[in-house]
């Protein structure tokens, strides 16, 4: 893509998004929930191919650049996709979309992009969907839950507010406890599973599917908290790029009651 190509690229990405709500929900089908990408082109390629269909649903989790060797790539054809497939295919935020409000490493992708690009994927990417909701059991965010009271909360949490950091930057432990704190480490928020039911029964949602955190137990809760990811990036990590298949016409009671695949 020229430059011209990707400015207009990211104009009209804006405009899709700003009409957009926070909240995506879904009523219909089946959802396919993809974690991160990570700059993996041949993965959105081939979750693209294969799942992109009228009557599927398409959500990423966030985190489509940095650490791969395609991350603008990656980004731009999810963009394009999200253009023309603007009620089947949609972009979670992850916090490697939140570069406007918050630093983090590693940042390949913005490190490499000039001022003016840097400064416009910010803009466009700040704008997208925090969580998706299905009516049959499933929520949805890239990292932890939200400190809210029912699920019309998102559309009220502000870029980089303390509940914004909850569900980009969250991390879960699995162990009993509410707020645990700051890691030291890597300065991400941690959570128990008090908070996790605690959150999930305001939210009247049985499973929570996100990405995010290398070394979480895939499954946590009960069988009630699924943690994927989609990229080969995190080879010597996570061994299989997975994405999780949910049925819409089915109650959604735990991870048992969906398809997990490997991309």
């Amino acid at each position: 893509m020229t430059r011209k190509d990707i400015q207009e690229l990211l104009d009209e990405a804006e405009k899709r998004f700003a009409e957009e709500a926070k909240l995506i929900r879904l009523e219909s089908g089946e959802v396919i929930f993809v974690g991160d990408t990570h700059g993996d082109l041949e993965a959105t390629e081939e979750i693209i191919r294969k799942y992109l269909k009228p009557e599927n649903k398409l959500v990423f989790l966030g985190d489509y650049v940095d650490r791969g060797p395609a991350s603008l790539e990656n980004i731009n054809l999810l963009l394009q996709q999200k253009l023309k497939h603007p009620d089947g295919l949609f972009l979670l935020m992850g916090n490697h979309e939140g570069r406007a409000v918050m630093s983090f490493q590693p940042s390949d992708f913005w490190e490499g992009l000039d001022a003016r690009l840097r400064q416009r994927y910010g803009e466009v990417l700040s704008r997208l969907p925090l969580a998706a909701s299905t009516p049959n059991g499933v929520f949805a965010v890239h990292g932890a839950l939200p400190d809210i009271s029912v699920l019309e909360d998102v559309e009220r949490i502000e870029l980089g507010s303390a509940e914004w950091h909850q569900m980009i930057w969250g991390d879960w432990q699995d162990r009993d406890g509410e707020d645990l704190g700051i890691d030291p480490c890597t300065g991400r928020p941690q959570f128990g599973r008090d908070w996790f039911e605690r959150i999930m029964s305001r939210l009247g949602k049985n499973v929570l599917i996100r990405s995010h955190q290398l070394d979480a137990p895939s499954v946590m809760y009960d069988r009630r908290c699924l943690t994927i990811f989609t990229s080969s990036a995190y080879t010597g990590y996570v061994p299989e790029r997975t994405i999780a298949l949910v049925d819409l016409r089915t109650e959604v009671k735990n991870v048992d009651d969906m398809r997990i695949e490997i991309v």
